[in-house]
């Protein structure tokens, strides 16, 4: 598996980990007081950075057949 691959699935679990979680949260959030709701849109905006920061990655993480093109060599002139 490719760091990239890898990359993708381990950063879009945590998202869902994340969104999951706010979700329950915000439902505990409703009886249980504002520490759950607190924790849960901390755990939402934490998703929403995960998916901004997975959008960044894809782009800055070359995939393996532009390494293969190059020689497998980054950052060398």
């Amino acid at each position: 598996m490719s760091l990239k691959a890898f990359h993708v699935v381990f950063i879009t679990a945590s998202v869902l980990l994340a969104f999951f979680f706010a979700a329950w949260c915000l439902g505990l959030g409703e009886k249980d007081g504002i520490g759950w709701r607190a924790a849960g849109i901390a755990s939402a905006a934490t998703g929403l950075v995960l998916v901004a920061y997975e959008a960044w990655a894809l782009r800055r993480i070359p995939s393996q057949s532009s390494q293969a093109a190059s020689g497998g060599k980054r950052g060398l002139l």
